[in-house]
């Protein structure tokens, strides 16, 4: 736990670039996670064996790993089977974070279900629970996972709308394992409140390793004003 311990009150920078968007690369990500590194961040969260192979060669920091993946008819898209978790497992990651909601995993587990058996398998590996409400946050704690992270709060169909430090606050006073805060922490101001809040480390990524989307919001800011001139 000397691990976890260090990352407390540290930033996270999560390295991901989905199919399809231009950034879509190990070696960007690899790039990207070197660029995150030099500016601070104390730990990286990555997507993708591939994605940690090409990062490990390029900083040494402890990585949060995950694998996305789309099962037919099922909404559990992080590291959803215990299939991603052996490779991830077999990569070496860090910790290893995946869905901790109470929505039923592709074989049709529920979350404890799933644990109870990625448990008993690797015994001494790091868990992250990542979760959407301060309820799934006790369940993954009474479980016995390591970390919980508000990584899903607004991205489930039952979250939707919630904000995000609102949950964090929930959850710091349901659960005596470290939490993480992940999701739409997209300004220092919001970091900021979170660890003042409690929380034991913050997790960044869009805001800072998506460049569409950044670009995307200085758009529409400009557009805003176009509009406001062009209606005078």
């Amino acid at each position: 736990m000397d691990l976890v311990k260090n990352l407390k009150s540290k930033l996270i920078v999560s390295c991901q670039a989905l199919e399809g968007e231009p950034l879509h690369d190990p070696y960007i990500m690899s790039k990207m996670a070197l660029a995150a590194a030099q500016g601070g961040a104390a730990g990286i969260r990555a997507n993708t064996v591939r994605d940690i192979q090409a990062i490990k060669q390029e900083v040494d920091l402890p990585i949060i790993g995950i694998i996305k993946k789309d099962y037919p008819d099922n909404d559990v898209r992080i590291t959803p089977t215990i299939k991603e978790v052996r490779e991830l497992y077999e990569e070496g990651c860090d910790i290893i974070a995946f869905d901790a909601t109470c929505r039923k995993r592709p074989d049709e587990q529920g979350f404890t279900e799933f644990f109870q058996k990625v448990k008993k398998e690797f015994p001494q590996q790091l868990f992250m629970a990542d979760v959407s409400t301060p309820e799934e946050a006790m369940v993954a704690e009474r479980a016995g996972v390591n970390i919980v992270a508000t990584t899903l709060a607004g991205y489930t169909g039952y979250t939707e709308g919630v904000v995000p430090l609102h949950v964090l606050e929930k959850v710091m006073g349901l659960v005596s394992i470290p939490v993480i805060a992940e999701g739409n922490y997209d300004t220092p101001e919001k970091v900021k409140k979170a660890l003042e809040l409690g929380a034991h480390a913050v997790v960044v990524g869009s805001a800072i390793t998506r460049p569409q989307l950044i670009t995307k919001r200085f758009a529409a800011a400009i557009d805003q004003v176009n509009e406001y001139e062009s209606s005078k």
